[in-house]
């Protein structure tokens, strides 16, 4: 963008800045915990990034009173040849703080911060698609050990060959939206499968879905359009899956979401986690109704959470793993799948601020 817009741009977040923290200093937000949080939120993304931001608007300043210097007749010729370099100092400057100011205009994730819940369900080919769905599992949690995020398993539907249909969990942490909001969509792998007698390489996929978790203030959900079922735990646990009926079957009448716990030996910490499933879920499809009404009104096609395009091919006679959506190949894959991603995340997080930048400048 040229210097003007950016210097606008720049104006109007440092007044966005001074105007949120006169709200939060005001008796009428204090009083109300909700927008209290939510300005809270906001102050301190954008706490980080105000001093750049203001020390930019400073150079300018400067640089402004050094050229009117420059343009006075009347001025004394030291303090105009002082006046000179300062202003190749501060053109200097500028220049060299331009590409970190426009990148701190990207409007932040409003997710940015928050916890997640990750769906893995198989999708075409069978036993080998459920086998792979427990490979990702391992590798997203060994990924979040690693970074110190808390992974809390939710669901799980078991196969015969020690596979998942489908597993739920969350990732709790300040930077488990960062790091895993990216991985949605389906997911190709490459390789023989343990029940392939001829050495034939097969294709399968699996689908991935990562959700925001919602806060209760975010969704008001009415008992009146629940219905809870419970039943009992199978698959892995013990004995205790067989003896009590602790599982969660939790279905929203007005929208047919369905979502079951069964992880805990509690029955009411089982719905309290399927409701924090549906909780997700509902608030996505809001933002999906959303994204769908803004297409409509720009006439133009809105994809919401790339759930249908594939994102990755993980290739393993050749070792070989591909982000399809930045180009990306490496040749890592068993490090990969033992949780070693931050190469492959870095990445994709990168390109993902270099599309935002882009779409800034071309606004």
């Amino acid at each position: 963008m040229n210097s003007r817009n950016l210097k606008e741009r720049v104006q109007r977040e440092v007044e966005r800045f001074e105007e949120i923290e006169q709200k939060l200093s005001s008796p009428e937000v204090s009083q109300d915990p909700s927008a209290f949080k939510e300005l809270s939120r906001q102050h301190s993304r954008l706490s980080a990034r105000i001093e750049p931001l203001r020390k930019y608007l400073n150079f300018l300043t400067q640089l402004d009173q050094s050229n009117e210097l420059l343009r006075d007749d009347s001025a004394d010729p030291e303090l105009k040849e002082m006046a000179e370099l300062e202003k190749q100092d501060l053109e200097n400057s500028l220049e060299e703080m331009r590409d970190e100011v426009e990148t701190m205009l990207i409007p932040p994730d409003p997710n940015d911060g928050k916890s997640v819940i990750v769906e893995i369900r198989a999708g075409t080919g069978g036993d080998e698609a459920g086998l792979f769905v427990g490979d990702l599992l391992k590798m997203y949690t060994r990924f979040c050990e690693e970074n110190g995020l808390r992974v809390e398993p939710i669901y799980y539907a078991e196969t015969e060959l020690g596979g998942f249909k489908e597993v739920t969990f969350s990732v709790e942490g300040k930077r488990a939206w960062e790091f895993l909001h990216k991985e949605a969509g389906a997911h190709r792998v490459q390789r023989i499968p343990v029940t392939e007698s001829g050495g034939r390489i097969h294709t399968s996929a699996v689908t991935v879905s990562v959700l925001p978790e919602a806060e209760e203030e975010d969704l008001e959900i009415e008992e009146k359009d629940l219905r809870v079922d419970v039943f009992r735990a199978s698959g892995a646990g013990g004995q205790h899956v067989n003896k009590t009926e602790s599982a969660v079957r939790m279905t929203h009448i007005p929208t047919g979401i369905v979502v079951s716990c069964q992880d805990e030996r509690s029955q009411l910490k089982n719905r309290a986690k399927a409701m924090k499933v549906l909780r997700a879920r509902l608030l996505e499809l809001r933002e999906e109704e959303r994204h769908a009404q803004e297409a409509a009104a720009k006439k133009e096609q809105v994809k919401s959470g790339d759930r249908s395009e594939r994102i990755r091919t993980y290739n393993f006679p050749q070792g070989r793993v591909t982000d399809h959506r930045i180009g990306y190949t490496a040749y890592n894959l068993n490090e990969l799948m033992e949780g070693d991603m931050q190469d492959l995340l870095d990445a994709v997080v990168q390109a993902e601020k270099e599309e935002k930048l882009k779409q800034l400048q071309e606004n």
